[in-house]
């Protein structure tokens, strides 16, 4: 069938099944938004930058483990992209970002809005097209999305010009990719697997360590299996939360820069270290020289560079991880595994001990409060995201999470700006259901995308923005009591917009609460109107994000609430 490049890009979207599709129309990329026009296979959701559009893409992708899929322009267009290019390249989230670009005759004369998109993507992509002929354009996009959703996933750009998009060509889409040098290693090395399965065997205190890669394998309810078959017990990484249920007696928590006491112990204490799907970033293992420098190590990925990057396993393990935790699971009958209750037990007395806690207060609102108020109320029927800093971090902490990509937050590029437009992409994923889509933010993170409240209202995307208000860049704020002798440059917030006016503006709900009653009844309020909502929460100002490992030191030597080491 023969038909314009445009159409060619539509009609790839419609055979990859896609839904939605975020963006922002320009001059190079116009013949495809004629298209988009013309057709009824998918939504069009219009974002107000295109930071938003990729990040809410990286929304929708994160919530429904499906590829998330953006359309921008060129030049600034592209450029405005790239931010959350980079986003999802760091936490390994499928996307689709088709950009236009300017005539193939035009390409290389600094033409009006040309950039070299290509080269500035390569290095926070993985994989880029830049399509030359309009015959390539259906395998192009059939592979984009092939490579965007196997082996370790991430975002895929490819790069159209407009005489391409206007071009007429015969639309043959392929039924299967043709990529001889592209073989992501899924299954496991049967060899290893036997001699990872005796490490567990002799081990006297095992930890599972838990990644964002359980997530995006769907292998959480596998890793659960095989904690409670062994008795083993389990913490996770920032991208991980939602793993194994925070209710599970043998999760532990969160670890690493603001980790659980308990979880950063065990990390500590441990003998055999399996870890499953993460990457040993430098948050979760603070100075690596002494992280689980007692144990042994079990390393299991898909992606081959990331094993031994950081940390050299003696057991490592390339291969998809569901497929080998259920491996694992099949295979237990034929191993005798020691009782570890005792290990387990000394995990408890840690928790015990030092229990993840703040102290509340009846004059002031704390920041912790209203994030465990909300999972209090809402509970498994909230979803969550986040934008970057002190907020972030306390509701990793205090959030009660009990399913995987409950959780939505901006992990290894930590982008200011992220959760209002990742919200939204939750929030449309999950249109057809009664599920609250929560967005907690800060004074500083909401400022960043504060756009998107429009696009919200537009398309009637009930995303409740929880504002906790302490007047400061607050995680900065905190680094500079901490290490910069109070030196607090450039951190003060007191110069802000009245939030409440800000999003009526915009034709949301606004509220403004200074007591724990007034929040109460702003969220119930909010969550029966369904609308575009925005809670500024007055909070304590100088609440600190406790534990804390300083950075150079090992995960036993954390700053507590009490300020004990």
């Amino acid at each position: 069938m023969k038909m314009t490049g445009a159409k060619m890009v539509i009609e790839s979207l419609h055979q990859e099944g896609v839904e939605v599709v975020f963006g922002y129309p320009g001059g190079a990329i116009m013949n495809v938004y004629d298209e988009i026009y013309k057709q009824n296979y998918f939504q069009h959701i219009l974002n107000r930058h295109e930071q938003a559009s990729i990040i809410a893409a990286e929304g929708y992708a994160r919530a429904t483990g499906k590829v998330g899929v953006a359309i921008v322009t060129s030049g600034p267009g592209f450029t405005n992209a790239i931010t959350g290019i980079a986003d999802a390249y760091m936490d390994s989230t499928p996307l689709v970002i088709i950009s236009g670009q300017v005539p193939t005759t035009i390409i290389g004369t600094d033409g009006f809005q040309e950039i070299d998109a290509v080269g500035i993507s390569r290095p926070c992509t993985k994989h880029n097209y830049l399509v030359n002929k309009i015959e390539d354009l259906p395998r192009i996009l059939k592979e984009a999305f092939h490579l965007a959703s196997t082996g370790r996933p991430g975002p895929v750009h490819v790069d159209i010009p407009k005489d391409i998009t206007a071009q007429v060509g015969d639309f043959i889409y392929p039924e299967e990719v043709n990529m001889p040098t592209y073989k992501p290693t899924i299954n496991y090395n049967k060899r290893q697997l036997k001699k990872a399965m005796e490490a567990i065997s002799n081990a006297k205190k095992p930890l599972l360590y838990i990644g964002g890669g359980a997530i995006l394998s769907n292998c959480s309810y596998e890793i659960r299996d095989l904690a409670k078959k062994l008795n083993i017990p389990a913490v996770e990484t920032l991208m991980a939360r939602g793993v194994m249920g925070d209710e599970n007696p043998l999760f532990f928590g969160m670890l690493g820069m603001h980790g659980e006491y308990a979880a950063n112990m065990a990390a500590y204490e441990t003998d055999l270290l399996i870890s499953l799907g993460a990457r040993f970033d430098d948050r979760v293992t603070g100075r690596l020289d002494e992280f689980a420098s007692k144990a042994k190590v079990i390393h299991i990925d898909i992606d081959p560079t990331s094993i031994a990057k950081l940390v050299v396993p003696d057991y490592p393990i390339v291969g998809d991880l569901k497929l080998t935790v259920k491996a694992m699971l099949e295979d237990i009958e034929n191993y005798e595994f020691n009782d570890y209750t005792n290990w387990v037990d000394l995990l408890k007395d840690y928790r015990e001990k030092e229990p993840l806690r703040y102290i509340d207060s009846d004059e002031v609102i704390k920041p912790q409060w209203p994030i465990q108020r909300v999972g209090k109320i809402l509970g498994d029927n909230a979803i969550i995201s986040t934008d970057v800093g002190q907020h972030q971090m306390w509701t990793a902490q205090f959030f009660p999470f009990s399913y995987p990509r409950q959780w939505i937050t901006s992990g290894g590029l930590g982008t200011m700006g992220f959760g209002l437009p990742a919200a939204l992409g939750v929030a449309r994923a999950v249109k057809d259901t009664n599920r609250v889509v929560i967005n907690f933010t800060g004074d500083g993170s909401i400022l960043m995308n504060i756009q998107e409240l429009m696009t919200c209202v537009e398309y009637d995307l009930p995303v409740i923005n929880i504002v906790l208000n302490n007047n400061y860049l607050g995680m900065v704020r905190q680094w500079q009591t901490l290490f910069y002798e109070n030196r607090l440059a450039e951190t003060d917030l007191t110069a802000q917009p009245n939030f409440k006016m800000l999003i009526e503006a915009f034709g949301g709900i606004g509220y403004r609460v200074s007591t724990k009653d007034e929040f109460d009844k702003a969220l119930k309020d909010a969550i029966e109107k369904r609308k575009p909502a925005m809670i500024e929460v007055i909070v304590a100002r100088l609440e600190e994000v406790l534990p804390m490992v300083p950075n150079g030191h090992s995960l036993n030597e954390m700053t507590l609430l009490k300020g004990d080491k």
